[in-house]
């Protein structure tokens, strides 16, 4: 008796996340589709990009020369280009080629405003956000520069945000301006962030609903779409759980020699209950960027909320005067990090903006597996003394979540290899509204079916 008393609690139970799981699908199965197959084909946006214009990224150093002195490279890029370099990107691979941010005079400036994705800045920086700089140790910045997004500010150039120039380090030449590179691939990446972000309606100009803006309204539609979502992995999960525990491992494969119901139902089932974590990490931290609310509740379930007005501690600055009396060369930073963090990586090299500011260094390790997480570290520019270091690892775990929220929902948290996976969570994603939908109409086919042959029986 009390077994079977558990057994229909359990039926009722399912059967309520079921009804839930069944409306949240059909009531957002559209807009979720368009997300989920748009963020697919984003996931390898920087490497698709690259790929389009192999001229400004790849570099042949083919006698084994050795990279001109960054000094002279930010002489020549300032004198090329006009503007005032501000970092400076010194990839680990010798085949890449160097990235200058440069802040480009007014002029300049308004030749290479456009529209960009996220909110994000040029190209430069936006391989520096997928690798992880900027993830944990700049997510405030991140968000203002959302933010900036929304309000139309963004693009090459556009507000304060430098360009990113591509250079050969072994001759000197600029190969070009990197956040004004306009490929095909490029242009198709852009709208497929557009459809992820906005769903295409930040492309009409005249507002839809009142003074709402367009971009706005999508962003609203698609965050709220994402929290069905969310909503919907979890009660899909509850309702994966068979109600004869036995019989669980039903649900982890696909019956190929059953029948077209069959095989949609398992496929359903199963690729939805492999994937169901990282459909979940998406969910939970997409609608951050829709919602203000959503992005503080967030930050404090985390426990690193910032109230508005809040000042961190100030970086400490360099000594005046110490050492030769003026700054050293890139290449004694580079020495000085590589002591500290004694791994292959990446750099990127923010120079000082004037004579007591700390030289901020950013590395990043590589490899298939690498996380993108970076490492910071703050050097006296007349000394190269260490005067703060942030290794993301030794950071408490509600901050290195907080800080990787962006790599959470990108899927680049351990780079190439998890790009892989998400790319694949998402094709998931984008077929679970479908197969679901096709369930939901057998299951109502099959009960009109019942009710007709009810009706046509004959009364005894």
């Amino acid at each position: 008796m009390t077994a079977q008393k558990t057994k229909s609690a359990w039926q009722k139970i399912r059967k309520f996340f079921n009804d839930i799981h069944l409306w949240i699908g059909l009531g957002s199965g559209i807009i979720v589709i368009l997300i989920c197959l748009s963020g697919t084909l984003y996931v390898f946006n920087t490497e698709l990009r690259e790929m389009a214009s192999p001229e400004l990224y790849k570099v042949k150093n083919d006698n084994g020369a050795k990279p001109i002195a960054v000094e002279v490279l930010v002489a020549k890029v300032k004198a090329g280009t006009g503007g005032k370099v501000a970092s400076v990107k010194i990839p680990a691979d010798p085949n890449k080629a160097y990235q200058f941010m440069v802040r480009l005079k007014e002029k300049e400036e308004g030749k290479g405003r456009g529209k960009e994705e996220h909110g994000r800045k040029p190209e430069g920086h936006d391989a520096k956000v997928a690798r992880g700089e900027g993830k944990g140790n700049q997510e405030g910045k991140e968000i203002k520069g959302d933010k900036k997004a929304e309000k139309g500010k963004e693009g090459p150039g556009g507000g304060k945000r430098p360009s990113a120039f591509a250079v050969n380090q072994y001759t000197g030449e600029i190969l070009g301006n990197i956040s004004e590179s306009k490929t095909a691939t490029a242009s198709f990446m852009q709208t497929m962030f557009s459809l992820h972000r906005w769903l295409l309606l930040d492309k009409i100009e005249k507002p839809l609903i009142g003074e709402l803006e367009n971009r706005k309204l999508g962003s609203y539609i698609s965050g709220t779409a994402t929290i069905l979502f969310t909503l919907g992995v979890i009660t899909g999960i509850v309702i994966w759980f068979p109600q004869k525990i036995r019989a669980w491992k039903q649900g982890l494969k696909v019956k190929w020699s059953g029948s077209w119901k069959r095989k949609n139902h398992d496929l359903h089932n199963s690729l939805g209950f492999y994937a169901c974590i990282f459909l979940f990490l998406m969910g939970i931290t997409g609608p951050q960027w829709s919602f203000p609310w959503y992005r503080e509740a967030l930050r404090k379930t985390l426990g690193t909320y910032q109230p508005e007005g809040f000042e961190p501690p100030k970086d400490p600055v360099s000594k005046f005067g110490t050492g030769a009396g003026k700054p050293l060369n890139i290449v004694d930073y580079i020495a000085a990090a590589d002591r500290v963090l004694p791994y292959n990586g990446d750099y990127s090299v923010s120079l000082p903006k004037d004579s007591t500011a700390a030289v901020s260094i950013t590395k990043n390790r590589t490899g298939f597996f690498a996380p993108s997480a970076a490492d910071k570290l703050l050097l006296d520019q007349y000394t190269a003394s260490v005067l703060k270091i942030e290794v993301f690892k030794d950071k408490p775990f509600n901050e290195r979540v907080s800080g990787s929220i962006k790599a959470l929902h990108l899927g680049d948290v351990y780079g190439m290899f998890t790009k892989i996976i998400y790319f694949f969570a998402c094709l998931i994603a984008t077929s679970l509204p479908v197969t679901g939908t096709i369930i939901w109409l057998n299951k109502l086919k099959k009960k009109n079916k019942a009710k007709q042959k009810k009706v046509r029986q004959p009364a005894l």
